[in-house]
């Protein structure tokens, strides 16, 4: 079984369009949801005890309750989760956001394209790099 892809955004929107574009682009990894980042740290005691952490974790930063940078923070905190890929995939393309994400931790940031087609090319080739390309740590 392949690992799974964790999109941790709150917009249902942007979930649905994500999961969409990952299923016509053939995706053969399972995508997780977390709607929020609460539920997204409820992942971590869940990977400690065994589950199958993410071959990579998209993550939103703009989000209410626990934002992207306090998930990312608490992912590279945690012995388990400290070296998951982690892609800061947001519509914010501000400095700002930018250099926060990378301080914090993130692999990657990516703004998502508001053009679905182009959306599309983005979710294809996360998915060639972090499933088919990338060769993670043991």
């Amino acid at each position: 079984m392949n690992r799974p892809i964790l999109l941790v955004d709150d917009n249902p929107m942007d979930v649905e369009l994500t999961q969409l574009a990952f299923r016509k682009s053939r995706l053969n990894n399972p995508i997780e949801v977390a709607r929020d980042g609460e539920e997204a740290l409820a992942w971590i005691p869940r990977w400690a005890a065994g589950e199958p952490a993410p071959v990579v974790i998209l993550l939103d930063i703009n989000m209410p309750r626990v934002n992207g940078f306090e998930v990312l923070q608490a992912l590279r905190a945690h012995p388990v989760s400290r070296r998951l890929p982690v892609v800061v995939l947001t519509t914010s393309s501000t400095s700002h956001d930018i250099d926060a994400a990378y301080r914090h931790g993130a692999n990657s940031y990516i703004v998502k394209p508001v053009d679905f087609d182009k959306f599309r090319v983005v979710a294809a080739q996360i998915e060639l790099f972090w499933t088919a390309l990338n060769v993670p740590p043991s």
